[in-house]
């Protein structure tokens, strides 16, 4: 991955998700003068990161003359407040990229202009570790160079996908977005049934962490369909089999998972209106 620039690259919200975003991008080649980020209060290790860059911070908004991509990571709600104050930026017809939950393309609009270049997108909390992966949605205005670029800056923290029709941000919402916190909570669940079954609790937890994370790189590394490892992994009438008996039944994990992405694909449809 190379960034190559040809105006300013402005961060907009320099926290969890903004911090990993402008790590990759550094280690990505992107010139540090070409980049600007604006936080009123930056976590320390992103103030570290900006300092030993010589990053701009927090300059004045109409100073940005040539912003060409404007990334916007700053929480939903905090949105209205933040956005007026960037909106000088738009001058330049800059890509505006949002990594903010529950945004839709056309509150971007209203602020920067009906004929703005706007990609909404959906990463994860994985991006912290560089293992996210980023749907995205682009409106009738970003050209292919500005979704190249999109593409390349998203790549700095893991996968990216484009979806067909912003609509379908809200599902991906539901299987990437939120989906972490499934597989942390699997993890528990893992764990508390391997210390019901007499294991100490620390070693339960240990067992269960590394199995889930394991398995996760596994299918990443291997690239094998997961039906198929599943397959490869349960011997006929062994344990294993034994336990999916239980988690493929009828009333088992495939119903409840069905109902909870489509709770947190509602609940993002009523967080974007």
């Amino acid at each position: 991955m190379t960034i190559a620039l040809k105006g300013t690259l402005v961060i907009v919200g320099a926290g969890k998700m903004g911090g990993a975003l402008l790590e990759g991008w550094l280690k990505g080649g992107a010139a540090p003068s070409r980049i600007v980020a604006f936080d009123p209060a930056p976590p320390p290790e992103v103030q570290a990161l900006i300092a030993r860059h010589g990053i701009r911070l927090n300059p004045e908004a109409r100073t940005i003359a040539d912003a060409e991509v404007i990334v916007v990571a700053v929480k939903p709600q905090l949105m209205e407040e933040a956005l007026p104050t960037i909106v000088p930026m738009g001058r330049a017809r800059p890509l505006i990229l949002s990594v903010a939950a529950g945004k839709t393309i056309a509150s971007f609009e209203r602020h920067f202009g009906s004929d703005a270049a706007v990609i909404r997108t959906i990463p994860n909390t994985t991006a912290a570790v560089g293992r996210g992966i980023t749907a995205m949605a682009r409106n009738a205005h970003v050209s292919d160079a500005q979704m190249k670029l999109a593409e390349t800056l998203l790549a700095a923290v893991g996968e990216v996908v484009e979806v067909e029709n912003e609509g379908l941000i809200d599902a991906a919402t539901a299987v990437s977005g939120s989906g972490p916190a499934y597989v942390f909570y699997l993890t528990e669940c893992l764990a508390a049934a391997g210390e019901k079954a007499g294991l100490p609790a620390a070693l339960a937890m240990k067992l269960a962490r590394a199995t889930v994370s394991g398995a996760g790189e596994l299918m990443r590394a291997s690239g094998i369909e997961a039906a198929t490892l599943r397959q490869n992994v349960t011997s006929p009438k062994g344990t294993t089999y034994a336990a999916l008996q239980v988690l493929m039944a009828e009333n088992g994990m495939a119903p409840l998972f069905e109902k909870a992405v489509a709770a947190a694909a509602a609940r993002s449809r009523e967080l974007a209106n």
